[in-house]
């Protein structure tokens, strides 16, 4: 069996965990075949088993879970599962870790897999981890005056998006397209965006823009309002839309980002596609604020 050949474009370590709604982890890879050639606009074959593994002179794997699916690469070779549909998976205990994913693919979308390969889950599914080993907080939970859509250190932080959009429809620029080097992107980073976008727009021409009514956003829940709200970076936008199936309610419309490409130009994102690209300022665009914690 050859080995994959893969670029695994993204690996999220997470879950959601409700009452009726199954505990799963999203998977995203970029196939390509022995000669390094793109999988693309077929149905592929793919078995995925969670194990662990432990060389000790020998190599010792012992199987927890496997399960197979027939997914279909796109035009760019990118596949994208959610794994965790079949029985067996609540049972893993992932406290007792380290675990690997071993995908095995069949290009011709049969049961006759001539491609393998093995990933090591470096951070635990945290909502996964929620639950077997009392891990703090987890994709998908209400917190904080919107829902938890990222975390790090092990559940202690991570980003919050609101339950609704602020806007269906508003401008990025505050009426005066300019380079105000909001060019931040990352976890947190838009934040500091938000922050720089109204230092130069300020209040604009009379009518509100995306940064500004993130800004201005609040939410109170609990008897706590919490104000501290922002207009996501590129990649804080890109972090909700690999959480689609948890979060929800997000439209086939263009998100704006708060990092801009150039002096006209600033990244967005269709939320239901994932496919990302440049926005004129001067038009709108949907907006939904986060909040880290």
């Amino acid at each position: 069996m050859k080995k994959l050949s893969t670029l695994l474009a993204t690996l999220l370590l997470t879950a959601g965990v409700f009452a009726q709604a199954p505990q799963k982890i999203s998977y995203q890879a970029v196939l390509r075949d022995a000669n390094n050639k793109l999988i693309t606009n077929h149905a592929v074959g793919i078995k995925i088993s969670i194990l662990k593994i432990i060389n000790i002179g020998v190599q010792i794997r012992t199987l927890f879970y496997t399960e197979t699916q027939t997914p279909t690469a796109n035009a760019d070779g990118l596949i994208s599962i959610e794994i965790g549909g079949a029985t067996g998976f609540d049972t893993i205990n992932w406290a007792k870790g380290p675990f690997f994913i071993e995908t095995d693919i069949d290009p011709t979308g049969g049961t006759n897999y001539t491609i393998s390969g093995t990933t090591q889950l470096l951070s635990v599914p945290y909502a996964l981890y929620a639950k077997t080993a009392g891990g703090s907080h987890y994709i998908g939970e209400s917190y904080g005056g919107g829902i938890v859509f990222y975390v790090y250190d092990n559940g202690q932080h991570g980003l919050i998006v609101a339950m609704t959009d602020q806007s269906t429809g508003i401008r990025w620029s505050g009426g005066t397209v300019t380079y105000t080097m909001a060019l931040a992107d990352g976890v947190g980073a838009g934040k500091a965006n938000t922050a720089i976008i109204i230092a130069s727009q300020g209040h604009g021409d009379g009518v509100s823009y995306a940064a500004r009514i993130c800004n201005e956003y609040s939410v109170t829940i609990g008897g706590v309002t919490y104000g501290d709200w922002y207009l996501p970076s590129k990649y804080e936008l890109n972090l909700m839309f690999l959480q689609k199936s948890i979060l929800g309610g997000f439209s086939n419309n263009a998100f704006a980002s708060s990092t801009e490409i150039d002096n006209n130009g600033v990244w967005v994102q269709n939320l239901n596609s994932g496919l990302q690209g440049g926005g004129n300022k001067s038009l709108n665009f949907y907006v939904r604020a986060i909040r880290a914690f």
